[in-house]
């Protein structure tokens, strides 16, 4: 029956083709021809087609060869027609193309620019018209309003005919009002709180969501956009809390958008199964064990009887992997194997450990360094073509490359080498500019306001040379310096260099310019722990001296010192830390010619302990020393404290022993910060500081923390496009008569150069 319908509609058709000729049906085609076609070639619509001279007419062929013209994509409408000629039976094909879109127009947008709305579309100029481009390109337009916070705004799209084979493409945008994500809801959610999943800006708690209920700030954060990725990946953010925090059975539904009643806003519901919560139960090890179970179970942080993470096993697997591969084999696994006890509640982890075969480094192959040479990259590489494999030395290798700041991108893989148990490492790099030209200015409390301009090269010849010269100057102060070190000095791992300066500068009861230069030389003892020595050699004058001082301090003298420093860096990010430790111990002998004599020591350590909501508390201590040896120290050696950098509150350099109403600086100091960091603003790096300082400068006379000087105060930080910012206020605990204002002091810098 099916057959036999088939059949009677293709002979409707071919009726319909051949009205005139039906008797055709069977006749032999002695010409096949085009027309209507004006850009598409007809070579191209005939090479389209089965149907060729010679061939013997049938119906449900030319109905194959008019889809498949079709098919094509470049003709609007297409007929087929047969005629008796006097070469014989003619097949005709006419076409009918459709329209070049030749213009694209875009009315109604205000917020959003034309060139942002034409990188979405699907509809091209000089491309030929596409009605499911047209849909398709609507949608893309509104939901990139949507993306934007315009959840109400509507886009229509219409073909204007400029001629018989162009059109006009025209988009209107009715942008209507911002709609922000008003509320975020959860139903079922019993283990936490709201505030655990889109956090609580208020207590400085972000929460695990990226997507935000709007607020005060939403026009400079952003916070409340409605972005459809965005909130489905906030689904899975919220599974990871609970998978985290043992409830591995838990449900987290699609997230529901309502707009509300009275359209001020969206509403976000997000429905949450959480199941029940699931314990560490046994943990064991088995297979190729290069260590026995108990010292494998004292490196993982799993432990029977906490709480079951996901994460935690994630991160147990790299550890055992590395620990693996820092022996050597590069290609061991640790595949948890995990049995779950519904009756007691537990999850049992076995981890079932293959080692593999030990993989030594074949050859080391670098590329797409067009300015930097090899040798700069080699010796930041810890392997060498031969040596074992090492997980930890591979990624230590990728972080120095990064440290170098001569690279946009780094990056560092391993293929097989010349054999089953060697690899070939592959280092590709993305040079990217290392001189840089500046002119900026700034102000700081101590300083006032300070013009700068700097010429530097990092890479200098593209080996690794550190070169700069600089000058600033201000209403109180006046910079000079040009400096040059080479970070491996004769291929070692000494790090020589050195500078030649001109300083001026106004001090509350004097004036120093200083005339001088160093050679420097550190050297790293490990990844951490490295030293630092520097002979100077300085002239100095000392000028405008108030008549308050009772002892005139020597206006022109030399000094030639040598300095030795040892520190330890362990911080996660040395611009901005939030964990790990600095610290570091100096000392600082002039009297090697020249006319000062002094022995100076310094001490100093850091703290950066990180806290819930990406908050940081902040512990550092200093401690200074300097004695005359058979004279007495210059002022200007001596200690001042006071200001942003030291004792907030109190201003700079008066924080020191007073004589007459003169400040004559102390022979030894302690200062003692502990500061509590908190994001702001997070997207735009704003952060807020709470902090209490307390310290002192003492005289000779008094002893090391016989008294102390303490302020108390808040503030904000910001490393903004000049640098980093700072407007800090302090209050005093212990103001002096006369000197400290009992309302405290604000203060501010903003500039690289501090």
């Amino acid at each position: 029956m099916l057959l036999f319908a088939r059949k009677l509609l293709v002979a409707s058709l071919l009726a319909v083709i051949f009205s005139s000729t039906v008797w055709a049906e069977g006749e032999r085609i002695a010409e096949v021809l085009v027309q209507g076609n004006k850009r598409i070639e007809t070579a191209a619509i005939l090479n389209a087609i089965k149907t060729k001279p010679g061939d013997m007419l049938y119906a449900e062929k030319i109905d194959q060869d008019v889809r498949a013209i079709y098919k094509l994509g470049h003709f609007q409408d297409v007929n087929a027609d047969g005629a008796v000629t006097p070469k014989g039976y003619t097949l005709t094909f006419t076409v009918v193309e459709k329209p070049m879109v030749r213009e694209i127009l875009i009315n109604g947008n205000k917020e959003l620019s034309v060139d942002k709305i034409r990188e979405v579309l699907e509809v091209k100029p000089n491309v030929v018209y596409s009605a499911k481009d047209l849909a398709k390109s609507i949608k893309k337009v509104k939901k990139l309003y949507a993306d934007e916070g315009y959840y109400l705004a509507e886009v229509e799209g219409s073909v204007e005919k400029r001629s018989e084979s162009e059109v006009k493409a025209v988009f209107k945008v009715t942008e209507g009002a911002k709609v922000l994500i008003k509320s975020i809801l959860f139903e079922g959610n019993k283990a936490f709180k709201p505030a655990d999943f889109k956090g609580n800006r208020w207590l400085f708690k972000p929460g695990v969501m990226e997507t935000k209920e709007k607020w005060m700030f939403s026009w400079l954060t952003g916070a409340g956009t409605y972005k459809e990725e965005v909130l489905k990946n906030d689904v899975n953010l919220v599974a990871d809390l609970y998978y985290n925090n043992g409830y591995v059975n838990v449900k987290v539904g699609e997230p529901k958008v309502a707009l509300l009643d009275d359209k001020s806003g969206l509403q976000v519901t997000i429905g949450i199964t959480e199941g029940e919560q699931f314990k560490v139960g046994t943990i064991d090890f088995r297979g190729d064990l290069l260590e026995g179970r108990d010292e494998l179970a004292k490196k993982i942080k799993l432990q029977t009887g906490a709480i079951f993470s996901r994460a935690i096993l994630r991160g147990d697997v790299f550890t055992l992997t590395d620990l693996y591969a820092d022996q050597g084999y590069a290609f061991a696994n640790a595949n948890p194997l995990t049995k779950v006890n519904p009756d007691n509640r537990t999850i049992d982890v076995t981890f079932d450990m293959e080692k593999g075969e030990k993989v030594y480094i074949d050859r080391i192959n670098i590329s797409g360094n067009t300015k930097t040479r090899d040798k700069v990259i080699r010796r930041e590489i810890k392997l060498a073509e031969g040596d074992l494999y090492g997980s930890t030395p591979l990624k230590r290798s990728k972080q120095n490359l990064n440290n170098l700041g001569y690279f946009e991108e780094v990056n560092l893989t391993t293929v097989k080498g010349s054999a089953d148990n060697k690899l070939n490492m592959n280092v590709d790099v993305k040079e990217k500019a290392t001189g840089t030209f500046s002119v900026g200015g700034g102000y700081s409390s101590v300083d006032g306001f300070i013009g700068q301009g700097s010429v530097q090269q990092s890479n200098l010849f593209g080996m690794g040379l550190k070169a700069n010269a600089a000058v600033s100057f201000g209403g109180k102060s006046q910079t000079y310096n040009i400096g040059l070190s080479e970070p491996y000095f004769l291929d070692s791992k000494w790090n020589v260099g050195g500078d030649v300066y001109r300083t001026e500068r106004d001090f509350i009861d004097f004036s120093r310019r200083a005339t001088g230069g160093d050679i420097k030389a550190g050297y790293p003892i490990n990844d951490f722990v490295s030293t630092f020595w520097m002979y100077k050699f300085e002239k100095k004058k000392i000028y405008n001296i108030a008549s308050s001082l009772t002892v005139v301090p020597e206006t022109n003298a030399t000094t030639s010192s040598i300095s030795a420093s040892i520190s330890r860096n362990t911080t996660d990010y040395r611009l901005d830390p939030s964990s790990g430790t600095m610290s570091s111990l100096s000392v600082e002998f002039a009297g090697l010619g020249g006319t000062s004599r002094f022995l100076r020591y310094n001490g100093d350590a850091s703290w950066f302990i990180p806290c819930k909501w990406s908050t940081v508390l902040i512990l550092r201590g200093a401690l200074g020393y300097i004695q005359g040896l058979g004279k007495d120290v210059p002022i200007d050696e001596k200690f001042f404290l006071g200001g942003i950098n030291t004792i907030r509150g109190f201003r700079a350099r008066t924080v020191s022993p007073v004589v007459n109403g003169a400040y004559i600086g102390g022979d030894k100091d302690a200062v003692f910060n502990v500061e509590y960091t908190f994001p702001l603003l997070k997207d735009v790096g704003l952060k807020g500081v709470t902090f209490f300082d307390v310290g002192d400068s003492y005289a000779t006379n008094k002893e090391l923390f016989s008294s102390f000087k303490a302020s108390y105060g808040a503030g904000i930080r910001w490393f903004s496009p000049v640098g980093p910012l700072r407007l800090e206020y302090g209050f005093p605990v212990n103001p002096r008569t006369g000197i400290d204002s009992k309302s405290g002091k604000l203060e501010f810098s903003i500039g690289s150069f501090f």
